[in-house]
């Protein structure tokens, strides 16, 4: 068996930098091994994964919703629900590794938590980091119709299923329906996890409505690594999205007011949504570049020559990675006014509001900051910056871990 003095058992379902989920967890893994920690990943089988010596106790992949034929459906379906799979690879994990602590990002799904009864029977305990609102919404979002929904609340979860929530499928709705009533049924969440770490005020408060008790929620921000930016360039001219071409980014309707005040813009991701959001742009003849997925440089150069970002999300985002990027890069930000963004926007210092889905406030704010005199637009960066560096570094997060880690009885200072 493997033994280090301190040992953390690192879960997540993807173990490449998929999405700011993965990014926080593979940082917040290599956080720990910059102290000393030995951390051991835990994920499924990816084409994509970062090489680990760990892999061969992975569970195989399963990608939710991919088209596997109706025998591989049938295969993986209950795994979704629970996977069996994953829990045979965890005890075999466990047989060779004597973790410390175990802390757990996404494993919807994929990994499913059948692994987190396991977890605690061997006496490890588990800290689970929210990145979304899939503890009360069987649907992570909140969102149904492209509207604020709440019909799930109360144990109503069958309304997954009859309003189709999950890619307007019904038989994957209904899987999730499944999945929701049998996971709480077991309490495989509220039964096994010690303390829940919420990135924003949103989250926990939501959640509290929701039933849960506040004494279960550890609020800890999301962290950005500064000394990958460096602020002090002048403003640029191009205002600049980062993330996921997904539906509920609220990236059409960004598209749509940069067309309407004749601003640049720039849309830096991949997703579902760019052959749409391309046709969209030669429609409207808006000036907006496509310049796909980027490598780490490329993307803190691209975000350094920005004259903001903009986080148009219309779905409950909980604390975007890439608004904190913006602020290390030493740049405003303009977001829509919904759940946690507000939190880390302060209104004409570090960035502006506008209400979420508005084309028209939209287009009228970028049109605002387009005509700021660039003076004020460092300004505001210059104020994100310092905040950022206060208040969202890496040693404060890890600083708000250990302290949590220690809460839980794991000595490690």
């Amino acid at each position: 068996m493997l033994k280090s003095t301190n040992c953390l058992l690192a879960i997540n379902n993807y173990y490449y930098p998929r999405g700011g989920a993965e990014v926080l967890f593979l940082e917040h893994n290599r956080m720990f091994e910059n102290i000393g920690w030995q951390v051991v990943p835990f994920a499924m089988r990816h084409g994509k994964n970062l090489p680990t010596p760990w892999a061969e106790y992975f569970p195989d992949e399963i990608e939710f919703g991919a088209d596997y034929g109706l025998a591989g459906k049938l295969v993986r379906a209950p795994r979704v629900i629970y996977s069996r799979q994953a829990r045979q690879r965890m005890r075999g994990l466990l047989n060779v590794v004597q973790p410390r602590i175990a802390h757990v990002h996404n494993i919807y799904h994929h990994l499913s938590p059948s692994v987190l009864p396991l977890l605690k029977e061997r006496g490890i305990p588990i800290v689970m980091t929210l990145h979304d609102l899939k503890l009360a919404c069987p649907a992570y979002t909140m969102i149904c119709g492209g509207k604020p929904c709440e019909r799930c609340r109360g144990g109503k979860l069958y309304n997954v299923a009859v309003n189709r929530c999950i890619k307007g499928s019904l038989g994957l709705s209904g899987l999730v329906m499944v999945e929701a009533y049998l996971h709480r049924a077991l309490g495989l969440y509220a039964n096994n996890v010690a303390r829940f770490v919420v990135p924003s005020r949103f989250l926990l408060e939501k959640l509290v409505q929701w039933g849960w008790s506040r004494e279960r929620f550890v609020h800890i921000p999301n962290f950005v690594d500064i000394d990958r930016f460096r602020p002090g360039t002048a403003a640029g001219r191009r205002f600049v999205y980062c993330g996921r071409l997904d539906e509920l980014k609220g990236i059409e309707t960004l598209v749509r007011a940069a067309a309407r005040v004749r601003q640049p813009l720039t849309l830096i991701g991949s997703g579902p949504l760019e052959k749409r959001l391309r046709a969209l742009s030669a429609e409207l003849g808006a000036d907006v570049h496509f310049p796909g997925y980027l490598t780490k440089d490329a993307l803190v150069a691209a975000i350094a020559q920005a004259r903001a970002i903009v986080v148009p999300s219309e779905c409950h985002e909980n604390a975007p990675l890439a608004l904190l990027e913006a602020y290390a890069a030493g740049r405003p930000v303009i977001g829509s006014r919904i759940a946690g963004i507000p939190e880390l926007v302060r209104e004409d210092e570090t960035g502006m509001l506008y209400p979420v889905g508005d084309v028209t406030a939209l287009a009228d704010t970028l049109a605002r900051a387009a005509a700021l005199p660039d003076g004020r637009i460092s300004a505001m960066g210059a104020a994100a910056r310092a905040w950022v560096e206060k208040d969202f570094n890496a040693a404060v997060y890890l600083e708000r871990q250990l302290a949590l880690y220690d809460s839980l009885g794991v000595r490690v200072r």
